[in-house]
């Protein structure tokens, strides 16, 4: 009976020590999520600049090169390119997509849209660097969000399976 006792105190303790560990790890997984969108956005404009393929042919290409919830972002914009224009194919995958960011990085994203695959390559291009500057801005928020908050939400896992160990005990 004592056995039982201890392995279910134990495995609450656990159970909430990994759920905070889970909660801290989607602050780490936003930052990696930023810093790829914004290495994916220079590829995108170097590829739009130099090597003039087309958005669907771009779009594969980077769906294959990355992975997780951003390769399939543009995995999903590439095929719904195939029904609707470059615009509504992005809105379309920012809206359907499956990240780490917040529903401000994805509204930042959204601004892709405007001007992705309607205006002349100089357009594109600003577009492009004016929505970097606001991931750069995002990527130090969320850094500052994951110093602040993953250390926090460990320890509440940690303190709060001990607190319920000794209520129970």
């Amino acid at each position: 009976m004592i056995f039982i006792k201890w392995t279910i105190l134990f495995a609450i303790f656990f159970i909430s020590t990994v759920i905070g560990i889970s909660i801290a790890d989607r602050y780490k997984n936003r930052v990696n999520d930023l810093k790829n969108i914004r290495n994916i956005l220079n590829i995108l404009e170097t590829k739009i600049k130099f090597t003039y393929e087309p958005l669907p042919q771009i779009f594969e290409e980077i769906s294959n090169e990355f992975t997780g919830g951003i390769s399939k972002i543009f995995q999903t914009a590439k095929e719904k390119m195939l029904e609707l224009s470059a615009g509504e194919a992005w809105h379309f995958a920012i809206e359907n997509s499956n990240t780490n960011m917040n529903e401000e990085d994805l509204n930042i994203l959204n601004g892709l849209e405007k001007l992705l695959g309607k205006t002349d390559i100089d357009g594109q291009l600003s577009e492009i660097n004016l929505i970097k500057e606001f991931i750069d801005v995002q990527i130090k928020k969320a850094e500052e969000e994951q110093i602040k908050n993953a250390k926090l939400y460990k320890n509440l896992g940690i303190m709060i399976g001990m607190i319920i160990v000794i209520i129970l005990i």
